[in-house]
């Protein structure tokens, strides 16, 4: 195999600008044929052309990994990353975490002199995370709405999503004269309306410690604030998660949305809540479907009350002309 050699000159000079990109160029095309198809050597780190087999270059630096794979798993298994940033963190995730165990890398136990020297660093390091009172708002507000999405099942997405709508709100000074809790939670109910996640704002007040009526009263001022367009909710986008608690078929939750579809079209559904009318045509394609469920099942799982249910359920068997 023949080797491609060039004349070296002093550094510093104008020629020495000119091998630079001519070498640049040499490595997209071979000098001796004039061929593209070159290959790379990863183990020798050489460049050869496919068609002559000039080799172009060599002792190339290798800037990857100091280790070798063979498939994509055995690469995402050797791959050494950090975990990426996250909104749900108040400082991000970028941080140092010294672990409360008094033991060095090999298992062994500290002497009382590190102990009480590790005992001092873990001290300052709480005391630097969080510098000044807007870390500390910040730091309860995101352990409140990661606390409050586990125990709604919200996804991971919906949280960030919650934790920028917080972040927003508290750059833009609009938690003066309101609890961090209401705040907190008014974000991540905005999170889950943005996002099309069904979960109700008595859902969403059952795992807050704040009351609804702060809850819809905050909500409503941040929505206004930070300029959130939100469109109504979709009662059909509630029928899938009651009928599965309901352990009903997809008959009655197909005849559910069908239900919804013809009286909403008819104005039926205007200035009425979602989820009431939701589980009033889940109620009412239970009892087409021979699938009968009581009122109570049905307004326990909804959160709503039984009166709601026969009034939206009277008036849509009467839009669908079946009363």
């Amino acid at each position: 195999m023949r080797r491609h050699t060039r004349e070296r000159e002093r550094p510093g000079t104008k020629t020495d600008e000119t091998t630079s990109s001519s070498s640049q160029e040499a490595v997209r095309r071979c000098p001796e044929c004039d061929s593209e198809a070159l290959l790379t050597d990863d183990g020798s780190g050489e460049v050869s052309c496919e068609q002559c087999g000039l080799v172009i270059e060599e002792s190339r630096i290798d800037r990857g990994p100091e280790w070798r794979a063979f498939n994509h798993s055995e690469r995402e298994s050797k791959s050494r990353v950090g975990a990426p940033t996250t909104q749900t963190m108040h400082d991000k995730g970028l941080t140092t975490a010294i672990d409360w165990k008094d033991k060095d890398a090999y298992g062994r136990s500290l002497s009382s002199e590190k102990r009480s020297q590790m005992h001092r660093l873990r001290k300052w390091q709480e005391r630097i995370r969080t510098k000044d009172a807007g870390e500390r708002n910040l730091q309860f507000a995101l352990s409140e709405i990661d606390r409050m999405s586990s125990a709604l099942g919200i996804p991971r997405s919906v949280r960030e999503v919650a934790c920028m709508l917080y972040r927003r709100a508290l750059e833009e000074d609009l938690i003066r004269g309101r609890s961090i809790e209401g705040v907190a939670t008014s974000a991540l109910y905005a999170a889950c309306r943005m996002e099309g996640i069904p979960r109700s704002l008595e859902e969403v007040a059952g795992v807050s410690r704040v009351d609804r009526k702060e809850i819809g009263r905050t909500y409503r001022y941040i929505a206004q604030e930070l300029g959130l367009g939100m469109e109504p909710v979709d009662p059909k986008k509630y029928v899938p998660r009651f009928c599965s608690e309901l352990e009903l078929t997809e008959e009655v939750q197909s005849k559910a949305n069908e239900i919804i579809d013809v009286t909403s079209e008819k104005g039926l559904l205007s200035g009425k809540s979602p989820t009431g009318y939701a589980a009033a045509a889940i109620y009412a394609a239970s009892l087409l479907c021979n699938e009968k469920k009581t009122q109570r099942e049905v307004a326990n799982v909804a959160q709503v009350t039984e009166v709601t249910i026969r009034n939206r359920y009277q008036e849509q068997i009467e839009a669908i002309g079946l009363y």
